[in-house]
């Protein structure tokens, strides 16, 4: 496996942005990454409910593509792949490796890939747990664990020393990246980078050439200082789906009204509106008296589907039927996230896609 460094103060040691590009979740996936959760975690004393989520996602996952898994504990790694043989009958291979974990927020310590120069490559971002919230020294290393694995043999490498989350950047697929200026500018993530050279930096990683900023958006119980994928998402190149709260009394009313209005002030680069599509707001969920991060915005697109998560409230129904409108040609599967939101994320937070060599489309 080919390995460079990529650092903000010296972009050449890469190719310039022009060669890069940064495929969209819709593009056609060769895997999957989980980081399966485990007794030495904070899940611990949940496992009985979230792993049975997490043998449900994956067995989805397996009817389309690869599925690489990795698990801080040891002696769960021939169980769980026991425990998904069954699915091998789709032709598609589970690659399970024991790797020490802090966590199991895949999104955010798992690799981006990109294209550059016609070589898929995953950039390992540094990762300091949302700007030094909980541990993340096992977490930090996972990628650099997977590197050389049989399942990612194929796939260049390369390390940047910028801080940034999967989960806080969104690409359309023609260059354009969106994501949140409260998580992205928080000055415990990449302190020593104003907005325009953390700009510049990712416009020459990610190959981007225009970003949209949304200045306002808030989720309460979220630990991440507002991702982009708890909030807004692009479901094709010119269409955002984003959360909308309908009840003034909520207090996510007016950061969400606000985050809308400046959705329908972006432009597309041929100078048009994006086409917006608006998920509802989740009925407030509970743990004890803290409110927790519901959105139906966390779900993950993959090859032929979008896994869509719920929650047993009342809105779940009307998020499926905005979902199948954003995405008509893909199959849309529930998947009750109850479990995890519990440790404050959801679907998407813990998954990581890798787009397929052979076939970007």
């Amino acid at each position: 496996m080919k390995t460079n460094v990529f650092s903000a103060k010296n972009s050449g040691s890469i190719e310039s942005s022009n060669a890069i590009t940064f495929p969209p979740e819709w593009a056609h996936q060769y895997a999957v990454l989980l980081t399966w959760p485990h007794k030495d975690t904070d899940w611990e004393s949940t496992l009985s409910e979230v792993e049975p989520l997490y043998l449900q996602l994956a067995k989805e996952i397996l009817k389309r593509e690869h599925l690489i898994v990795s698990c801080g504990d040891a002696e769960k790694v021939n169980s769980i792949k026991h425990a998904l043989s069954a699915y091998a009958k789709y032709g598609f291979t589970v690659y399970v490796y024991a790797v020490a974990s802090d966590d199991t927020w895949t999104r955010d310590h798992g690799p981006i890939t990109v294209v550059n120069n016609g070589h898929q490559t995953l950039i390992d971002f540094e990762f300091n747990a949302w700007g030094g919230k909980f541990p993340y020294g096992k977490d930090n290393l996972i990628n650099t664990a997977l590197k050389d694995s049989a399942a990612l043999a194929d796939y260049h490498y390369t390390k940047s020393d910028i801080i940034l989350e999967g989960g806080s950047v969104e690409s359309n697929g023609e260059g354009v990246l969106l994501t949140t200026s409260e998580c992205l500018l928080t000055p415990s993530r990449n302190p020593n980078l104003n907005k325009a050279q953390l700009e510049q930096a990712l416009k020459e990683q990610l190959g981007c050439n225009a970003m949209l900023w949304l200045d306002h958006g808030y989720l309460a119980g979220d630990d991440t200082d507002s991702h982009i994928d708890t909030l807004a998402r692009f479901c094709a190149n010119d269409l955002i789906c984003y959360v909308k709260c309908s009840d003034a009394n909520d207090e996510h009313y007016d950061a969400l009204k606000k985050m809308e209005d400046q959705l329908r002030s972006f432009k597309q680069q041929n100078g048009q509106p994006y086409r917006l599509k608006a998920l509802p707001m989740a009925s407030a969920i509970f743990d004890e008296e803290e409110r927790l991060p519901a959105t139906y915005a966390n779900f993950l697109i993959i090859n032929k589907a979008v896994l869509a998560p719920i929650y047993n409230v009342k809105e779940d129904e009307a998020a499926l039927k905005v979902l199948k409108e954003c995405f008509p040609d893909r199959e849309i599967i529930p998947i009750n996230c109850c479990p995890l939101i519990k440790q404050h994320g959801s679907l998407h937070c813990i998954t990581m896609q890798i787009p397929c060599i052979k076939n970007l489309g």
